[in-house]
């Protein structure tokens, strides 16, 4: 596995645990109220952003590199 397949990978299984986490703790807001949780979930939102950023980052500066 190449250093672009597994940042590939990387990226994606991040940035969904991310947006799974965000949702689950601004869901766990909606019953509970606590800022706390809002704030953990908007964060994981932001996170997932910026892993997006960074895979398009790096698949822009591995384009010369195969993916096997």
């Amino acid at each position: 596995m190449s250093l672009k397949a597994f940042h590939i990978v990387f990226v994606i299984v991040t940035t969904l645990t991310a947006l799974f986490c965000g949702a689950w703790l601004c869901y766990e807001y909606s019953s509970s109220k606590d800022l706390s949780q809002l704030l953990g979930g908007l964060l994981s939102f932001v996170a997932a952003a910026g892993l997006v950023w960074y895979g398009k980052v790096v698949l822009r500066k591995l384009k010369h590199i195969s993916y096997l």
